[in-house]
């Protein structure tokens, strides 16, 4: 199973975490990040995200596993959404699954900074003052 998809529909959290946790597991950390009604001041109405999807996975699939052997985590994948979202979905999800707490923690937020920073996804803002602009998400 790939450890990092793109996905244009919604998904179950609990599915995903579910997939992680075995006997070994001591600890796990996630993050979930949702469309928010504002950004740098204006306010947004919606949004779509673009990626380049080979290249998408193929970099998400190296973030992720790097991180299981950087901090030693039993397990990690990240999903993130495509096309259109509306105010509240949920856009992003990564989970941890390690034998202990600290591997856990650090290694969600240093997957999420990374796929921000490295995965070719844009996204387009729509704003309430009707002049949306492209934005790399990091």
């Amino acid at each position: 199973m790939a450890r990092f998809r793109l996905s244009d529909t919604p998904f179950d959290t609990a599915t995903l975490r579910a997939q992680l946790l075995d006997a070994r597991v001591g600890a796990y950390a996630s993050f979930e990040g949702w469309v928010r009604d504002h950004n740098a001041g204006r306010a947004v109405v919606g949004l779509r995200y673009e990626a380049y999807e080979a290249l998408a996975q193929r970099e998400g699939e190296a973030i992720l596993e790097e991180a299981v052997a950087r901090f030693e985590v039993l397990d990690a994948a990240c999903v993130h959404r495509t096309g259109d979202l509306a105010i509240g979905e949920l856009a992003v999800w990564v989970g941890v699954s390690a034998a202990h707490r600290d591997a856990a923690f650090a290694a969600c937020r240093w997957i999420i900074d990374e796929v921000k920073a490295r995965v070719p996804i844009w996204k387009h803002e729509r704003y309430r003052d009707a002049n949306p602009e492209w934005l790399h998400p990091g």
